[in-house]
């Protein structure tokens, strides 16, 4: 979709080149992340796509299309854009700042109402609560929301994101990732992403690129980049934690265990507290008659009683989701010191559990310095 052929970037006055020969190939539908320090040449590599800064050397294609031969002003209007510092416009209303480019593009006033509050739902954002708002009456969060939104407006196939969410605070922006993430999964946008942020870049990210003093050092996915760094700078650049940066790419899904033992609200008690007692169980999962989870019986709470389990059952305030990361999980099974936690899916289906016997042999993978690859350590501090 994005290709990128010895793309050179000089500035005026100076000899040293911004970006250094780069080849690149962004596959469509995917989010290609820029990282580097400060001055490695990620924005001026994004602003040549757009043809906001141009090119020194080389060639930029989309849709096979080399972007000289497309006019800048159309080329614009057919990329979506969104920054850091979100640019909404002060004087114009959420609905007016939305609709800027397909108001010249000539959409029709119905069509552009209809994208309006299609965007404001997409980003959660109640349309006849926020059309009529003006920036300043917006949340950092909400206006960069809008931001994303006016970058979506005209539906278009390339979207570049120059650290759309970098002004925001830490839980905020983690909403604001995982939100977009959902978004990215129904729009399948063709994205280039700068960001500083290792951790931002393993998220977001279906393939990385970083670069070093204009100089692409190693593109491939988050997975490659934390196994298989290319060389010291890269080791150095994603931290010597890597071994635990992989659990943001891990889902809890990839260790839970599927199908765990459970009974049934309307199951007898002393049925069940007898299993129990011959299974060695401590304590039970309940579901109802749909298999969503109820809750959680101990065989304390079933000792010489009688009736149904649902009477007993206490409820389970603590779940995940099979698609979160086992980073996440791992942090509340921390958080609240608890040796288990229990996977549901979103109409409360019990998918799974997670328990720190099955994390251990995650968190227990290493990366072999010396053999370059990955293992998992046995009991005698052998890797396999």
């Amino acid at each position: 979709m994005i290709r990128l052929e010895k793309v050179t970037k000089i500035y005026p006055g100076t000899n040293v080149p911004a970006v250094n020969d780069v080849d690149l190939e962004v596959q469509k539908g995917e989010i290609c992340v820029l990282i580097g320090s400060s001055g490695c040449g990620k924005t001026t590599l994004m602003r040549m796509i757009n043809r906001l800064i141009p090119i020194t050397s080389g060639t930029i294609y989309i849709d096979d299309q080399n972007i000289l031969d497309i006019d800048p002003i159309e080329l614009r209007r057919h990329i979506g854009y969104a920054i850091q510092q979100i640019g909404l416009f002060p004087h114009m209303t959420v609905y007016d700042n939305i609709a800027t480019v397909p108001r010249l593009l000539k959409w029709e006033k119905k069509r552009i109402d209809e994208r309006v509050d299609e965007l404001l739902n997409l980003v959660q954002l109640e349309p006849a609560q926020f059309r009529h708002r003006y920036p300043r009456e917006l949340s950092g969060g909400q206006a960069q929301r809008i931001g994303v939104a006016r970058a979506m407006a005209t539906d278009p196939p390339v979207m570049l994101m120059d650290e759309p969410f970098g002004a925001i605070d830490p839980i905020n922006r983690e909403v604001l990732q995982d939100e977009f993430l959902k978004i990215q999964s129904q729009i399948k946008k063709t994205i280039v992403f700068i960001t500083h942020d290792i951790h931002e870049a393993i998220k977001m990210g279906d393939r990385i690129t970083l670069l070093d003093a204009g100089r692409l050092v190693q593109f491939g996915t988050p997975e490659e980049l934390l196994t298989n760094p290319k060389n010291q700078f890269v080791k150095d650049f994603v931290g010597a934690d890597r071994a635990l940066k992989r659990l943001d790419l891990l889902k809890v899904r990839d260790a839970m265990l599927e199908n765990p033992v459970h009974c049934h609200e309307s199951d007898d008690v002393a049925s069940v507290a007898q299993a129990m007692r011959e299974k060695g169980l401590n304590f039970l999962l309940v579901n109802d008659p749909r298999d969503r989870l109820k809750g959680y019986v101990t065989l304390r709470d079933l000792y010489d009683q009688s009736g149904k389990v649902g009477d007993f059952t206490k409820p389970m305030t603590l779940t995940v989701r099979p698609e979160q990361n086992l980073k996440d999980a791992l942090s509340k099974m921390l958080t609240f010191d608890i040796g288990i936690v229990v996977a549901v899916d979103n109409d409360g289906k019990l998918m799974g559990v997670l328990n720190t016997m099955t994390l251990a042999q995650v968190v227990g993978q290493t990366y072999d310095e010396h053999g370059g690859r990955w293992g998992k350590i046995t009991a005698g501090g052998k890797i396999l």
